[in-house]
């Protein structure tokens, strides 16, 4: 996928899965900044305006729950989306959440590479819609007009090589 402008700040203290989500959305060609703690987070929220920001609730500083009201009592934050991924369910997350205005929430056991895609496709690029799993099988993956491995004709090797 090509390049965008669309920026995602990522607010996860867990240093590994962050960087995963990073590298991953950047692979399909957002712009990503991790903030390890609420304080950052708030700070490059603040200073980029993004487009997204996947928000873990229990992080340093400052809770992820008291980011996202900092967020919607401010003009510069109130309407950028907010998707919630946290370790919590949603059972026994902060009520308030939904009142809020997350976009979504997610546990992270539950999140997969594909599953961020797919998240953050859904809020930022809702006009791409994936390939139907079927299709997906049948040709190893949705190749949207562009040659795949599939394409390259195979030369069988001659014999006693």
């Amino acid at each position: 996928m090509g390049p965008t402008s669309q920026k995602i700040i990522i607010v996860e203290d867990n240093m590994s899965l962050a960087e995963i989500y990073k590298t991953r959305l950047e692979l399909l060609g957002y712009t990503c900044f991790v903030a390890y703690n609420g304080i950052t987070g708030l700070y490059f929220i603040q200073k980029e305006i993004p487009d997204l920001v996947l928000l873990d609730l229990m992080i340093p500083d400052i809770a992820g729950g008291q980011v996202l009201a900092t967020l919607r009592a401010s003009d510069w934050g109130k309407n950028i989306p907010v998707y919630v991924i946290s370790n919590l369910n949603e059972a026994e997350a902060p009520k308030d959440l939904r009142d809020l205005g997350i976009s979504g929430y997610s546990v992270k056991a539950m999140m997969t590479e594909d599953t961020v895609d797919q998240v953050v496709n859904s809020i930022l690029r809702p006009d791409v819609q994936p390939a139907p799993p079927e299709q997906v099988a049948a040709e190893g993956a949705p190749t949207d007009g562009q040659p795949t491995l599939a394409d390259i004709p195979v030369k069988e090797a001659p014999p006693g090589q």
